[in-house]
């Protein structure tokens, strides 16, 4: 079970970019959270160690990150995705990402990735066993919109009997943060908040100047939310000018896949009034499918 940070460090910051008026880039947009997190810096590769281990109850230590985008020319490929997939030295593997505007299936979106990423493991070999795959982690982190109907802040989902509620003890699981639930947390002294909540909120209220105050406690409190800071506050104008383009990209990429789907929705549905009027009117299956491009399953169950 997660326990407070009972031990705050205090950090004098200097220059730090935490005054009133300044701008600060909001850790929230995906190619933000990518630059944060995916540098080759002893803060970097911290703050997201830190990060982990508050949201999966047990301190971890990241060994390598693990290439998983289109490399920077080739930025307007279909499938750009801003996650992070690392192996802990434990040889576990992790994926975490901020989704700025999550999908509407994004429930079934983060079950194929925890599953792909436990299936990429290696057991080939002699003296290789099931007992030899380790434990696969697929982090989200929802900026937008709440999923769930309750109000928890945090999901940890498994495998289990939804009659007994025995657990199959597997080796995957999903954890979700839902950043629109934050509110009532934000509220707390920073000294009863748990780590994975300290996380929360500095995600959610970085660029709220309202919450400055308590978002500078935060950074005090929590080593690794004050390396994610002086990660981002480093953070290069081109860098800061790639997050934007690609943001931008991405942006475009989820409208244009919005209107397709969209489009693809409205035609499924005039093929299915088309199909319940041929029916209707006595014309058979083979000629249904075939003005309809429905399958045969589809027609008869109308």
């Amino acid at each position: 079970m997660e326990t407070n940070n009972q031990n705050p460090t205090q950090y004098e910051w200097g220059p730090f970019p935490l005054r009133d008026g300044e701008q600060i880039l909001d850790i929230r947009y995906d190619p933000v959270f990518k630059a944060v997190f995916t540098k080759d810096t002893s803060n970097s590769r911290g703050a997201l160690s830190k990060l982990i281990s508050a949201l999966i109850g047990r301190n971890v230590e990241v060994e390598v990150i693990i290439a998983n985008e289109p490399p920077i020319d080739d930025t307007r490929q279909r499938y750009l995705r801003f996650d992070v997939v690392c192996k802990t030295k434990e040889g576990e593997f992790v994926n975490v990402e901020m989704s700025f505007n999550p999908n509407a299936g994004e429930q079934v979106r983060l079950e194929y990735y925890v599953a792909r990423l436990f299936v990429g493991q290696s057991i080939h070999g002699e003296g290789k066993s099931y007992y030899d795959l380790k434990e696969t982690y697929q982090i989200a982190i929802l900026a937008k919109y709440q999923f769930f109907p309750d109000e928890e802040l945090i999901h940890n989902f498994l495998y289990y009997d939804p009659k007994t509620h025995v657990s199959l003890g597997g080796k995957t699981r999903i954890i979700t943060i839902e950043l629109v639930k934050t509110e009532p947390v934000a509220e707390k002294p920073v000294e009863e908040m748990t780590n994975s909540e300290l996380w929360a909120v500095f995600f959610q209220y970085l660029t709220d100047e309202g919450k400055r105050d308590k978002i500078i406690e935060i950074i005090n409190r929590e080593e690794g939310i004050a390396m994610a800071v002086e990660t981002l506050s480093n953070i290069t104008q081109d860098e800061i000018e790639y997050a934007r383009m690609t943001t931008l990209i991405k942006s475009e990429l989820d409208y244009r896949t919005g209107m397709f789907e969209a489009k693809s929705e409205g035609r499924n549905e005039a093929n299915l009034e088309n199909a319940r009027k041929m029916k209707s009117m006595g014309f058979s299956t083979e000629q249904i499918q075939a003005v309809t491009g429905l399958s045969t399953e589809t027609i008869v169950q109308l």
